[in-house]
């Protein structure tokens, strides 16, 4: 199966490499405020405007022409090339956006770029683009050292696994970075390591990730809050940022400062995204998860934090992609499921239930749990669900695969081709979940904190809960490093749970 990846390396160029990377960053932008201004004198006057390969038409005639243009050889051609194709398909893009046929914020009209106000970024396309062992060859560049050794993508090139498309020159808090867009022939296995594993994820602000499996065990992964936790260094630095006179030598230093905090909270949350949902796809053949609107969410002045510093929406991105790629799927629940105010225990859906309560009670049955296990108990149940349901618009469907959608669905629901949404069937009254009681027979390695099933909190306890035992809490070993295990984690006992 031919997958689009992206392999991204940190450079370490010399003073005169980054004078090179910094002229190649200008021209870039210089191309795009050019054709910028083409395409507006000609709206203007034929309200159309120039295609990329008109664009580069009309560069090649004015660079001609135009002795102020005399230093374009200085830089690749390429760099020019993909600004006006870059610029198109933002006007393609902005086009789309106001007819509402794409998805996503709202797209305005591109803008002209200033230095020091947009993003330093250029593409290679063509010519000499390879790397090897701790060095990358890029056109009019040549070596470049990096920080960190390309074995992993030269194995690839060199066995003809993989094929490079491009490369895109960045800079991101002071340090220049190269990412290859390739297309590698990934071996996509047939079935999954664990057959008829399955998992139901509850995303939370408090905990990142709540999760019960088919054996009744309870998953906690506690995400690292990396903007919580840098707060503090990050009001500092903004405070000393704005002191700074413009255009000194300290605002420049401060400003890089101040980016690299940024940077890190970034790297910090894609890192732990990136080992849990690892950890998930591998595990389970079957992980249910929500469709949440992340972008209402996000609109709370009382959420929007928490909610941006744990990623959910990278999260599901990252599962959609890591379950296909070792033989599982992904299941989204329809956005008006109501996992959180379903009892997992006889299935009475309360009419209410505020997000300070962060313990489900049941009036019908009594069953007092965690909110968030109570959702990710629902959320299982549509993996095993095997009956139609019917969704809150009145279609007809079955809990499947992300990619597949109703016929008839809520506004605000996904769309075809992106995700899949299930509606779960409530169980009956009077009946508790199989999976909702099991004994702990085997605690999966996870990242996170993990709890045995049986485990009931003693505030917690009520008529229905579970029975209490003694239980053990374990916490998962901490790995090091961005490298992971190699294969299946076994999925044997690792812990002894007393009952």
């Amino acid at each position: 199966m031919a997958v689009s990846q992206a392999y991204r390396f940190a450079l370490d160029p010399s003073p005169a490499q980054e004078r090179c990377l910094r002229s190649h960053a200008g021209a870039a932008r210089f191309a795009w405020n050019w054709g910028l201004a083409r395409c507006k004198e000609r709206y203007e006057a034929e309200r159309k405007w120039y295609s990329s390969v008109d664009l580069h038409r009309l560069w090649n005639a004015a660079k001609k022409a135009d002795p102020g243009l005399a230093w374009w050889a200085e830089n690749s051609k390429c760099v020019y090339q993909e600004s006006f194709r870059d610029l198109e398909r933002g006007l393609k893009d902005f086009v789309r956006s106001r007819k509402g046929e794409r998805k996503g914020k709202r797209l305005g009209f591109p803008r002209f770029k200033k230095r020091g106000r947009c993003r330093d970024s250029f593409r290679f396309s063509t010519g000499a683009i390879r790397c090897a062992g701790r060095t990358v060859t890029l056109p009019r560049l040549g070596a470049i050292r990096t920080y960190e050794s390309t074995r992993k993508l030269a194995r690839r090139v060199e066995n003809g696994t993989a094929r490079i498309v491009s490369a895109t020159v960045s800079r991101t808090a002071q340090r220049w970075f190269v990412s290859f867009t390739v297309v590698v022939d990934r071996a996509i296995a047939p079935r999954h390591p664990w057959p008829g594993s399955a998992i139901g994820v509850d995303l939370g602000v408090r905990t990142l990730v709540t999760g019960v499996d088919d054996r009744g065990s309870v998953i906690e992964i506690c995400g690292p809050k990396p903007l919580s936790s840098s707060l503090r260094r990050l009001r500092r630095a903004s405070r000393a940022h704005s002191r700074t006179q413009d255009g000194s030598e300290n605002r420049r230093k401060s400003a890089g400062r101040l980016a690299r905090i940024h940077a890190r909270v970034a790297y910090v949350r894609a890192d732990a995204l990136h080992k849990a949902t690892s950890e998930l796809s591998v595990r389970y053949e079957t992980v249910v998860a929500e469709d949440l609107n992340v972008a209402g969410m996000t609109r709370s002045r009382r959420l929007a934090r928490a909610v941006a510093d744990q990623g959910f929406g990278q999260a599901r991105r990252m599962l959609a992609y890591k379950t296909e790629w070792n033989g599982g799927r992904l299941i989204l629940a329809d956005r008006w499921y109501p996992s959180s105010k379903l009892c997992s225990g006889c299935g009475t859906v309360k009419a209410k239930l505020a997000l300070s309560e962060r313990v489900f009670t049941c009036e019908a049955c009594g069953l007092r749990t965690d909110r968030d296990v109570n959702a990710a108990r629902n959320l299982l149940d549509l993996a095993a669900s095997g009956a139609e349901s019917i969704n809150a618009c009145g279609g007809t469907i079955r809990p499947g695969t992300a990619g597949h959608v109703p016929v008839n669905q809520e506004p605000g629901t996904a769309h075809a081709g992106q995700t899949g949404t299930a509606s779960g069937q409530p169980l009956a009254a009077g009946r508790v979940s199989a999976h909702a009681h099991c004994p702990a027979t085997a605690l999966p390695r996870l990242a996170g904190t993990l709890y045995c099933s049986n485990h009931v909190d003693p505030e917690l306890a009520g008529p229905a809960s579970a029975p209490s035992a003694p239980s053990t809490q374990l916490a998962a070993p901490r790995t090091t490093g961005t490298g992971g295990r190699r294969g299946p984690t076994p999925r044997g006992p690792r812990s002894y749970c007393p009952t």
